[in-house]
């Protein structure tokens, strides 16, 4: 997430009350987490296992529960909580403002579009020309949505990200301020939900194709002219790249890549990164000739174990 205009560090250890360790005239242009973050963003780390992740990454100001040795050319901000901070900063710059009506003033929305009864349009949301959104869908704000695009009953673009921080008194939501961006040609099933990003942006590609009751987590991105069937999940920071296709509950672990042209059969867990033009079956993932020879060797086991024994 962009600010709206760039801030001083000093303000920003102002809005968060916490010390900081740089220039008062540092500049901030955003904040962001570390797998997108830029010169310029904030991002925040809390645990000394990742303070070297954190401190060596894109990110010029580091929001950090420790003093340590500033890297040259960034800037540290120091807080007892730097999840609970973060948080603050995304209030600040991106509050939660309430509807009042169906589809929002502020919202664009293309020609010849059509949006069916009982949908809602949150603030700064635009849709391009073409796109028919059935009745009931709900798209949160901020939202963009490209040319041509349909959206089935009942589907949410724009929840909030599955990310929480477990505390003594429960779980703390890391808030999200991010979008959701679906592009040219994309079709969206009845009943299906795509998270926003937490700080960056969810993308569905160009030409995509999802089949109903399919759950997108939070800053991933799918590529170009996917096809993805029914009951899929995939999990927060999976990136899809293009013309690969999951079929039936197919399910993620975050932080994946799937390679192009990637087939993935039903019912399989993508439990690790997996190479492009291969076809996959199984928990745990495996290219799928492997795996039926494993199986067919298995089944050779009794015999040879009756042959041993004569």
């Amino acid at each position: 997430m962009k600010f709206p205009k760039p801030h001083t560090l000093k303000q920003i250890a102002n809005i968060i009350n916490c010390k900081f360790v740089g220039d008062d005239n540092f500049q901030v242009l955003g904040m962001n987490e570390i797998h997108v973050v830029e010169p310029g963003d904030i991002v925040f780390v809390d645990h000394p296992k990742y303070y070297d992740k954190a401190l060596q990454s894109a990110a010029t100001i580091v929001l950090i529960n420790k003093a340590v040795e500033c890297p040259k050319g960034k800037a540290l901000l120091i807080s007892d909580d730097p999840f609970r901070d973060f948080n603050k900063l995304t209030d600040f710059f991106k509050p939660f403002i309430a509807s009042n009506t169906s589809i929002s003033a502020s919202a664009k929305i293309g020609k010849n579009t059509i949006i069916q009864p009982n949908s809602f349009i949150g603030h700064n949301v635009t849709i391009g020309d073409d796109c028919i959104i059935h009745s009931n869908v709900s798209i949160y704000d901020d939202a963009v949505i490209g040319n041509n695009v349909t959206i089935h009953a009942g589907s949410v673009l724009g929840a909030n990200a599955f990310y929480y921080k477990k505390r003594p008194e429960g779980y703390d939501r890391l808030k999200s301020s991010g979008r959701v961006v679906i592009e040219n040609h994309v079709d969206i099933g009845a009943g299906c939900t795509i998270d926003r990003g937490v700080t960056g942006d969810t993308t569905i590609g160009e030409g995509s194709k999802l089949d109903n009751l399919i759950q997108v987590g939070h800053d991933t991105v799918i590529g170009k002219k996917c096809l993805i069937a029914s009951q899929v999940g995939i999990a927060g920071c999976v990136v899809i790249e293009d013309e690969v296709t999951l079929w039936g509950q197919v399910g993620t672990t975050s932080g994946i890549t799937i390679g192009k042209k990637a087939v993935v059969q039903g019912q399989s867990g993508v439990t690790k990164s997996i190479q492009g033009n291969q076809v996959y079956w199984g928990t745990p993932i495996q290219e799928v000739r492997s795996k039926l020879k494993e199986m067919a060797s298995i089944k050779q086991i009794p015999n040879i174990i009756k042959q041993l024994k004569n």
